[in-house]
């Protein structure tokens, strides 16, 4: 962490760790006040769960495997980024990644989420586009990927999950997440796609 290079990352990490901490161990109703409940959220107006879910995780490992993604990708694009454009790229691939299963379970008073999954892809998939050349190293595979070969195999299983994983993750919100974090970073830096396009051609 780096509070003076990485300010808004930095906030983010504590925050999200000292909720999550707080509602799992010792305040469970943070829970009902913070998860994204779409039935709630059209009848009692609850917008700013599209955010606050971001905040909480179901449990223990949950929140680590989440941090950890965050702990080595977040901290390097905010610097990479700017502190204002990695904000906008966090909490709009956060609220992005949400909608689909927003409007999907409107009607639907027992559907609810929770966790910074969404918001956390868009910020891997952003940082992809600044360093192409990387390696993505996964816990369950030694070897590393190619962070392009990675971002596609991603969205691939992404998009097969979401249609046919009988699981409780949303993988609807990681799939929609990682688009709305290159998608947003292109706006904001639009000279970031030849740069990316040139590192990938010199990969090859």
């Amino acid at each position: 962490m780096d509070l003076v290079n990485s300010p808004v990352s930095t906030i983010i990490f504590v925050l999200t760790i000292a909720i999550s901490l707080n509602a799992i161990y010792r305040s469970p109703q943070t829970f009902d006040r913070f998860l994204l409940h779409p039935y709630s959220v059209f009848r009692k107006n609850r917008w700013y769960n599209l955010i606050s879910s971001g905040f909480i995780h179901a449990d223990l490992f949950h929140l680590m495997f989440n941090m950890m993604t965050f702990f080595f990708f977040a901290f390097k694009l905010e610097q990479m980024a700017g502190s204002l454009n990695f904000l906008i790229i966090y909490l709009g691939s956060l609220i992005i990644a949400d909608i689909p299963s927003l409007i999907k379970h409107k009607d639907d008073p027992s559907y609810h989420s929770l966790g910074a999954s969404g918001a956390i892809a868009g910020v891997l998939f952003s940082a992809i586009l600044f360093v192409p050349t990387s390696k993505i190293h996964l816990m369950i595979f030694p070897i590393g990927i190619p962070a392009p070969i990675f971002a596609l195999l991603y969205l691939v299983w992404c998009w097969y999950a979401a249609r046919n994983a009988q699981d409780n993750i949303n993988h609807s919100a990681h799939l929609w997440g990682a688009l709305a974090g290159i998608v947003i970073t292109v706006i904001l830096l639009p000279g970031i796609v030849e740069f990316f396009l040139t590192n990938v051609q010199n990969m090859f």
